[in-house]
């Protein structure tokens, strides 16, 4: 008799899961948005728009036997999920990939192809004619930001504000003398060690000319701003404590196989868990492929082998456009710095668009 494994979230780890689950159960995917986003490409679809459609990829051909339901977990318990429908379903295995929310335009507001697209038009409009930009956040993001505005309208003048004394803390010192080198070359201003005394009393993504101080005394005055901080976790469905008890900052705690504590037939992937490494897209589809791998083990009568390790050491692919970037990789002897052209190879020049073109079927 066929089992079924609901996946909450279509995500990164979530639509990897489902996809890798198709042949050997009944996999329900459960997802709000009409369409994959690949948030990695959110900052170029803002700055080109004409690029956007990239980003969004169909679920229609993303599962051969299963289902893709589009609703909102409200909760989750360990015989299945109620559904923000009134519709509850029943599983025999659940997958929590719901992910996190990030501050748009990093990610889409959005749930429909056609209202996110509207979004980075109108705000592709209000950046186009702004001459001064502001972005708080010196993380990947900001400098993602910055490097995408820049790629596209060299002269305008970018400031990245931060209260970090240093980019990247706990990278290698190499990383960071290479980023301060292309952001030089970009003319992209680093105020670091300094935070705004008030955010603007504009709103973000709006073209209006404001003037802010930092806590070092420095005036600044731009026409537009972008907030580029502030992960959250999206653990809501979770709250009521049926399924588990989640930690101070709403993750799910799972154990070394990812399985949610406590619970054998559950598991959870990605931005919701507890694992101790940063909230990235790549490590999502890491734990996607152990979580795969020990509910096939199960569904055959067998036990959960696979483990994930996280990495001893960062990672990062941090493009800055589509030609420059910086990146760190684990290697025997110590991490690897990558230049730019293996940035740009690996992923700034087409920000993954390649690989979920084929994960979601869409390769010509």
């Amino acid at each position: 008799m066929s089992r079924t494994v609901a996946v909450i979230g279509g995500g990164y780890g979530g639509a990897a899961v489902a996809k890798a689950l198709d042949a050997e159960a009944d996999v329900v995917l459960i997802e709000p948005r009409d369409a994959f986003v690949n948030a990695a490409g959110s900052l170029r679809a803002l700055t080109r728009p004409d690029w956007a459609g990239n980003m969004f990829f169909p679920y229609d051909a993303l599962l051969t036997r299963g289902t893709v339901i589009r609703d909102r977990a409200v909760s989750a318990d360990p015989g299945g999920v109620a559904l923000a429908s009134g519709r509850r379903l029943d599983a025999d295995y659940l997958v929590l990939a719901s992910g996190s929310s990030y501050v748009y335009p990093a990610k889409p507001a959005a749930d429909t192809t056609g209202a996110a697209l509207d979004d980075l038009r109108r705000t592709h409009k209000e950046l186009a004619g702004s001459e001064r930009v502001l972005i708080a956040g010196a993380g990947p993001v900001g400098l993602e930001l910055a490097g995408e505005i820049k790629e596209v309208w060299p002269g305008k003048r970018v400031t990245v504000v931060d209260p970090v004394e240093r980019l990247l803390p706990g990278f290698h010192p190499e990383l960071r003398r290479e980023l301060h080198r292309q952001l030089d070359e970009l003319d992209v201003r680093l105020l670091l060690g300094s935070r705004l005394t008030a955010p603007p009393a504009v709103e973000s993504g709006r073209a209006e000319t404001f003037t802010v101080t930092t806590t070092g005394g420095e005036e600044i005055t731009a026409d537009i701003w972008f907030r580029a901080y502030g992960v959250r976790v999206n653990s809501e469905y979770l709250a009521d404590g049926r399924l588990t008890a989640l930690t101070a900052q709403g993750e799910a705690p799972v154990s070394e196989t990812l399985n949610v504590r406590g619970h054998d037939h559950v598991y959870a992937v990605g931005d919701l868990t507890d694992v101790a490494e940063a909230k990235r897209a790549g490590h999502a589809m890491r734990h996607a492929e152990v979580v795969a791998e020990n509910i096939l083990a199960q569904l055959r009568g067998e036990r959960a082998p696979a483990v994930y390790r996280p990495s001893p050491e960062p990672m990062i692919l941090l493009p800055l456009g589509p030609r420059g970037g910086v990146g760190q990789m684990p290697a025997e002897n110590g991490p690897s710095v990558l230049p730019a052209p293996a940035v740009a190879e690996y992923k700034g020049a087409d920000l993954f668009t390649g690989r979920f073109a084929e994960l979601f079927g869409t390769t010509d």
